[in-house]
């Protein structure tokens, strides 16, 4: 009897790759806030426009939320608002945690008198979620080296705005907004954000340096305010590629593991034996789902998706079996248990930023 699982398998992340370019275009936003004026604490809405913004909440909240909902070439899809207590701090084990561990959502902003004390909290739960849970949530957080590709580390200052100056924490929120809605195809760098007055200038040699120590800061260029180069606050990258520390360049990379992750647990894991056969299969469905992301110039063409022999053969000696005799096909072929290696190489597709122009006379 022929297996009809596969298929249904090779469907499944044909249908991710198809939604991959409708879902890079808006991402979610979870706000934290300190409202006095809320009803009680611990409130939670879930809003898709900035008309559903609760009348009770403060009004500089609700501006807040208003800034979110900007955006960048889109409105973010949906923007997650946890209300706290004026008088309650972000710890370790607080609600608002708990909370955000059970929704979906790209990117986080904290409330505008965020302290560096919260910042850190905040951190360390993400890297947390990242590491143990397979999150992919990001925040975007003021003043914080956080040396993590997940954080974005904004340090803009003096935003004059409607005649009221913010911090780089009262803007958070804003710049949150504004990378959950800007397609993947697209970066931040140099987005304008139209609202803004003026700003605590920097010199050119200043922002260089700033973007070097992984900072998103604003920039004027004489008439508009700008967003710098898009980085998040990685700087160190032992073992892996710059590429990393480009906020365009991680949401990719996160929208393709968490879509095989969860396609495989879904239609894969428990469903199939593992043989060879079914291996090849669950590489060719992945195949066919980088595919629909080349086409939509997320990744580059040249991508490859096999069998780990590297991965396979260690994995074969240590349960004791000798492979020195073994073809690199009879590796391949060999019964691994439960266990399937897979490895992908694959090229995400940056934004246009560094253009040289020579005129000639």
């Amino acid at each position: 009897m022929s297996n009809l699982t596969m298929p249904t398998l090779t469907v499944a992340f044909k249908q991710r790759a198809s939604t991959a370019a409708a879902r890079s275009r808006k991402g979610a936003v979870a706000l934290i806030i300190r409202d006095a004026a809320a009803a009680a604490k611990d409130l939670q809405y879930t809003l898709i426009s900035a008309a559903q913004i609760p009348a009770t909440l403060g009004t500089a909240n609700q501006a807040a939320i208003r800034r979110v909902f900007t955006g960048g070439v889109n409105p973010p899809r949906k923007v997650l608002v946890y209300v706290m207590d004026e008088e309650d701090a972000i710890a370790a084990n607080s609600a608002v945690l708990i909370w955000l561990a059970t929704q979906k959502f790209d990117y986080l902003a904290g409330p505008a008198d965020l302290t560096a004390d919260e910042a850190g909290v905040i951190k360390t739960w993400l890297t947390s979620q990242r590491g143990d849970y397979h999150a992919v949530y990001k925040a975007v957080l003021p003043n914080l080296a956080a040396d993590s590709e997940a954080i974005v580390n904004f340090t803009g200052s003096g935003i004059l705005v409607g005649g009221t100056t913010f911090d780089a924490a009262g803007y958070c929120g804003r710049i949150a907004g504004l990378i959950a809605g800007t397609p993947m195809t697209q970066s931040i760098t140099y987005a304008v954000l139209p609202e803004v007055e003026d700003i605590s200038r920097l010199t050119a040699a200043a922002m260089d340096t700033a973007v070097g120590k992984g900072e998103l800061v604003l920039y004027h260029d004489g008439e508009k305010v700008k967003c710098g180069r898009g980085v998040n606050s990685l700087t160190t990258v032992t073992n892996r590629s710059d590429i990393w520390k480009k906020i365009k360049i991680v949401e990719i990379l996160d929208m393709i593991r968490q879509d095989i992750r969860l396609t495989v647990q879904d239609n894969y894991i428990g469903k199939l034996s593992n043989t060879y056969d079914n291996k090849l299969q669950l590489v060719t469905a992945i195949s066919v789902y980088l595919q629909g992301l080349a086409k939509d110039g997320l990744i580059a063409g040249d991508f490859t998706c096999g069998i780990d022999v590297d991965a396979q053969d260690a994995w074969l000696q240590e349960q004791g079996t000798p492979t020195v005799e073994m073809s690199e096909q009879e590796i391949k072929e060999a019964n691994t248990g439960t266990h399937v290696f897979l490895t992908i190489d694959i090229r995400p597709i940056d934004a246009m930023e560094d253009v040289a122009v020579d005129i000639y006379l």
